[in-house]
């Protein structure tokens, strides 16, 4: 029989198994988001990050609160930063740890932990979430 701790470590990491899930987490690192920041960032229908938040809530990896009509979110914890930089260095190898500005949203962080990257004229661009790309693609003069 498996101990409490691997069944409640075992559901953590099925709440983490999914791309955009990890992209929510990654999102939120550094500040509180609302649904609506999180759609622009991720470009996925609603409905689809609502489930995610909600199997995040569920797995007590965020929380919600009410400011008005939004609904902001949050990591519970700092720790899941933590461990997710961490299995994202044991992927990478080298890297610089210099600070980089994603060009759409602005979020500040390591070109180590950039979910995305595009290389345009010579020169690499760090992104936090496939929205992001996406929005720099389809108008990149616009973020330079």
């Amino acid at each position: 029989m498996y101990s409490p701790l691997f069944n409640r470590e075992s559901q953590l990491f099925q709440a983490l198994a999914h791309p955009k899930r990890l992209e929510i987490i990654h999102l939120l690192r550094h500040q509180e988001l609302c649904v609506n920041q999180i759609l622009e960032m991720l470009d996925l229908p609603q409905a689809n990050i609502s489930q995610h938040l909600t199997l995040l809530r569920q797995a007590g990896i965020v929380v919600s609160r009410r400011d008005g009509k939004k609904i902001l979110y949050c990591l519970t914890r700092p720790q899941y930063i933590r461990a997710s930089d961490l299995l994202k260095q044991t992927l990478m190898t080298g890297g610089s740890t210099k600070q980089v500005i994603d060009p759409v949203c602005r979020m500040k962080l390591s070109p180590q932990i950039a979910s995305f990257t595009l290389e345009t004229s010579g020169k690499t661009h760090y992104f936090c979430a496939s929205g992001c790309l996406k929005k720099f693609k389809k108008e990149p003069r616009r973020y330079l």
